[in-house]
C-alpha cells in the first residue's frame, strides 16, 4: 500500500525546483510515492530522463524539507517488456509496479 502522507513543498523550494527543471510547473503539494514505511518521506517533484535522474521532495515528519536529486531505480519487473519502477535507486521497500497499479502513477 502507497504512503499516505502528503507535504505542502514551500514556495522557496517551489522557485528553486522551477529553476532545476526543464517543465514549467512544480506541484504545491506532493504525496510520498515510497509503500508504506518510516522514515524518510519523498514526493517527485519532476525528472529528467535524459540524465536517468528526478527532482525529489525529502521530509520527515514535521520537519524542514529539502530538494533532492537522486538516480532512477534501474529495476524493471520480471518477464518481457517489465514495466520500470518509478522510484530512485536503491529506495526502501516495495518497487512501484509491486504495489496496486492505480495507487502508484508515474509522473513528472
Amino acid at each position: 500500500m502507497r504512503c499516505a502522507h502528503w507535504r505542502r513543498v514551500p514556495l522557496d523550494l517551489v522557485r528553486e525546483a522551477r529553476q532545476n527543471l526543464t517543465v514549467g510547473h512544480v506541484e504545491r503539494a506532493v504525496q510520498c510515492q515510497l509503500s508504506t514505511h518510516d522514515g524518510d518521506h519523498f514526493g517527485l517533484l519532476g525528472d529528467d530522463a535524459a540524465y536517468g535522474t528526478a527532482l525529489w521532495l525529502r521530509w520527515h515528519g514535521m520537519d524542514a524539507a529539502e530538494l533532492v536529486v537522486l538516480p532512477d531505480c534501474p529495476a524493471s519487473a520480471p518477464g518481457p517488456g517489465g514495466e520500470g519502477c518509478c522510484l530512485f535507486a536503491d529506495h526502501a521497500e516495495q518497487h512501484t509496479w509491486e504495489d496496486v497499479p492505480e495507487e502508484t502513477p508515474c509522473t513528472g
